[in-house]
């Protein structure tokens, strides 16, 4: 029998260590598209979040006005556009954040290219630095937006609120799936019984916790309802 997962296959039984898996033991660079879809998702989610933040009452502009990279692209909006209303202000601003970020992205990528000339994905894997970055002064704003989400957003008492029902939520699920494997999807069952047969427990919570981080939030609150909470019905 042989079985997919993500850092190998079992066959009958017994896991081999597949691409990606012996790349991570080896401390290879991901590919170039990789490094840049994963700059990209944290360039999305840091600028959107400043305006989820503002939309939710739980960090004021005034705050945001000590932040570089945020600042700097004010003071050009206000000075451009005096008279815009509090939405309007807040999209342009974080427009032209990204607009910023992404610019400086995309020319530090190209220089490192360049001068790296990797002629393969082997040569692009064995760089000792990403290639795909942001300049120094680009990740230092850039870091300091983050930590300033950190410290005013993400640890705000209504998010570590919600923080604490998603991992009561998430624990559960595993707890129940990891308990009793059958409970999981057909194709999921089998992947779970495979990798146990190879790699013991670890093989069978890698593959329960595979499954959950697979889920959206709306199914994973979902499938707790049915199977933790006892008012729901199966």
């Amino acid at each position: 029998m042989l079985v997919s997962t993500d850092e190998g296959i079992v066959i009958d039984g017994l896991f081999v260590l597949g691409e990606i898996g012996e790349r991570f033991i080896k401390r290879q660079q991901p590919g170039l598209e990789a490094q840049i879809a994963n700059l990209s998702d944290e360039i999305a989610y840091n600028n959107h979040d400043v305006d989820d933040g503002i939309r939710a009452g739980m960090i004021e502009i005034r705050e945001l006005l000590d932040v570089r990279l945020f600042r700097r692209q004010y003071d050009v909006v206000v000075g451009k556009y005096p008279q815009l209303g509090e939405r309007r202000l807040v999209h342009e601003v974080i427009r032209r954040m990204i607009n910023y970020i992404v610019t400086d992205l995309i020319q530090t990528t190209q220089a490192n290219v360049d001068a790296a000339q990797p002629g393969s994905m082997d040569d692009v894997r064995v760089q000792p630095k990403p290639l795909a970055a942001l300049s120094e002064t680009g990740r230092e704003e850039h870091t300091e937006l983050m930590m300033f989400l950190r410290d005013r957003l993400y640890r705000h008492y209504k998010v570590l609120r919600m923080t604490s029902k998603a991992r009561r939520v998430v624990t559960q699920l595993f707890e129940a799936f990891f308990g009793d494997v059958n409970l999981m999807p057909p194709e999921y069952r089998d992947i779970a019984i495979a990798a146990e047969q190879g790699r013991g427990t670890d093989g069978r919570a890698r593959a329960v916790a595979d499954y959950i981080a697979g889920m959206t939030d709306r199914f994973a609150i979902g499938e707790h309802g049915r199977l933790v909470d006892p008012a729901e019905r199966t």
